[in-house]
């Protein structure tokens, strides 16, 4: 009698993107810098040309941090009625805080989504 062949379990998308690892092996690094890829993983090559999220990323965030930047201005007017100034000081750091900590995570998730689902460009047969 044989034993089992032991294959490696599916790489959970969700989790290695928002964790910017590999969509394929979970092991090797996503980006090579704040939201730059590399042409390849250096854990298994998986080649990332196919990895094109466009302007995705920047719509998810733009809206939940929209949602939750507004959330706290209007919070904050209401609760400490504070003169304009004080909104700019507390808000504008805010709101780039929350854009950008989310933007590696939308990409991230995105590209992994892109990968297993085995996502293209759309194209016409003729």
């Amino acid at each position: 009698m044989t034993p089992p062949t032991v294959s490696q379990p599916p790489v959970n998308a969700a989790a290695a993107g928002l964790l910017g690892r590999c969509p394929a092996c979970g092991r090797g690094k996503l980006f090579k810098g704040f939201i730059d890829l590399p042409p390849a993983c250096a854990a298994c090559g998986l080649d990332y040309g196919f990895a094109d999220a466009g302007d995705g990323p920047a719509v998810f965030v733009t809206l939940i941090a929209g949602f939750l930047v507004l959330g706290f201005v209007l919070w904050f007017e209401f609760t400490f009625d504070p003169p304009f100034w004080v909104h700019l000081l507390v808000s504008l750091p805010l709101t780039l805080i929350v854009c950008l900590g989310m933007l590696r995570l939308f990409k991230g998730l995105l590209i992994a989504l892109q990968h297993r689902n085995a996502a293209s460009e759309a194209k016409l047969d003729r």
